[in-house]
């Protein structure tokens, strides 16, 4: 038997699927859900890679609303709501949590992080020292990617627990280097990672669980990666590649 490190603070996900009656409607539809059973998480770093419309967005919904934190993002003090629309998926998932709870977390989702910045303007109105949690300058005062390292450098602390969906969608390959280099520290401090990414670059972290949605939750090594293999294809040969895209 494996023994599970007290700092893993999501062992795994179970799929209820018992309670589920059809697999012809949505959100049971998607072959994250269709495909899932058990997935056992990494006590470090987890990363769930697929292509789109395969539920990668869906199901960490479901884990991040299945555990606590607000639907459109945010740490669990959160709870506004822009707009009604995750799924009901986080009804029909378990989560099986590790001995420690984490001490802090954040649920973050590139598509509504605009939503997550209004709501912490709002709510530095009521509590003014709010925002230094947050690096002290408004998130909706600074760029997309700005934003984004201000919440990493600032918000996330050690002994938590960060699920994060994209997050590629606002970094430069530069500042994505950078999310490498503060989730090593972070990693260090006792803190988890559930990570769904298309970059190449971010899933290069070392010793990581990559599981892959299109085969079965196929845990993969990064270099046997579509991610990974397509990226370098295109860079070591960028006139072969563009020339059969184009031709």
């Amino acid at each position: 038997m494996i023994e599970i490190p007290y700092e893993q603070y999501i062992r795994e996900v179970e799929l209820l699927s018992s309670n589920i009656t059809s697999y012809n409607e949505y959100p049971f539809n998607l072959p994250a859900v269709r495909n899932l059973s058990v997935l056992n998480f990494h006590p470090n770093v987890t990363f769930i890679v697929g292509e789109n419309g395969s539920g990668k967005s869906t199901l960490l919904e479901a884990i991040g609303v299945a555990y606590g934190f607000n639907p459109e993002g945010g740490t669990k003090n959160f709870n506004f709501s822009t707009a009604d629309t995750h799924s009901d998926l986080y009804k029909y998932i378990k989560i099986v949590k590790g001995v420690k709870k984490p001490k802090g977390g954040f649920f973050l989702r590139a598509e509504s992080f605009y939503n997550v910045a209004t709501n912490v303007d709002e709510l530095e109105k009521i509590d003014p020292g709010l925002i230094d949690y947050y690096g002290g300058r408004s998130l909706h005062r600074q760029s997309h990617g700005e934003s984004f390292m201000a919440l990493l450098m600032n918000r996330f602390r050690g002994n938590g627990i960060y699920i994060l969906d994209e997050p590629e969608a606002a970094l430069s390959p530069t500042r994505q280097m950078a999310l490498i280099s503060r989730m090593h520290q972070l990693v260090k401090e006792n803190s988890q990672f559930i990570i769904a990414t298309h970059s190449p670059i971010i899933m290069a972290y070392p010793n990581a669980k990559i599981y892959n949605i299109d085969f079965n939750y196929k845990e993969e090594k990064y270099t046997d990666t579509d991610h990974y293999k397509v990226t370098k294809e295109f860079l070591n040969n960028t006139s072969k590649m563009l020339n059969i895209l184009l031709n």
